[in-house]
């Protein structure tokens, strides 16, 4: 598992990981994981279920290991599945969608979904629903933007999938210092930049990032 220190002093340790489809096995490896890295937070970036099958298991075994849990729904899953289990496991876990949150000197913001899944997202409701997260946590010494599908005009659209420009507009208009998105498989572990902004693509073999 790869790391990227975007500062010298280490202040909040985050476990990253995109497309999970359902696999309990891997969510087990990852709050194992999540342990023994002594993370702070979990961020889950969305198609945690495969095209809405079971959702068990997929959040109790990072909060067993004490674990606080943000997630965002992909374009497997509607945005009812994450308020479901943000619901059902409690103040440990929350939605990003539409949200931001607070972790030491960092402000966290998201949006889910895609162009595609059972709850579908215009370009011009993505940037809305960012800049919103955005002006929550903007005088916060770090930002970070999450989403589940890629920006457009970023390397990840070498899978032939076009990328989003409402969160490339986010990028270039917000600029976060990081932003974290999966969706594409094949492009996982790309990394790039946009202005300032560091754009990492996570997946399923999950990422540490130290703030």
């Amino acid at each position: 598992m790869n790391n990227l220190k975007v500062t010298r002093n280490k202040k909040t340790k985050i476990l990253v990981v995109g497309d999970v489809h359902g696999d309990t096995g891997l969510v087990k490896k990852m709050a194992k994981k999540a342990e023994e890295e002594k993370v702070d937070l979990v961020i889950l970036t969305g198609d945690l279920t495969l095209a809405e099958q079971s959702t068990k298991n997929l959040i109790g075994p990072f909060l067993k290991v004490k674990k606080q849990v943000l997630l965002l729904h992909g374009n497997h899953e509607s945005i009812a599945t994450t308020d479901f289990l943000t619901e059902l496991y409690g103040p440990s876990t929350k939605n990003l969608h539409g949200y931001s949150i607070q972790k030491n000197d960092i402000g966290i913001f998201g949006a889910g979904g895609a162009d595609i899944g059972p709850d579908t997202i215009n370009e011009s409701e993505i940037f809305k629903i960012l800049k919103k997260g955005n002006d929550e946590v903007k005088n916060m010494k770090k930002r970070v933007m999450v989403t589940h599908m890629h920006a457009e005009g970023t390397d990840s659209e070498f899978s032939g999938w076009p990328g989003s420009s409402g969160i490339r507009k986010a990028i270039e208009k917000l600029q976060p210092d990081l932003f974290i998105h999966s969706h594409i498989h094949e492009a996982e572990g790309l990394e790039e930049k946009i202005g300032k902004t560091i754009i990492i693509n996570v997946g399923r073999k999950g990422r540490i990032i130290e703030l």
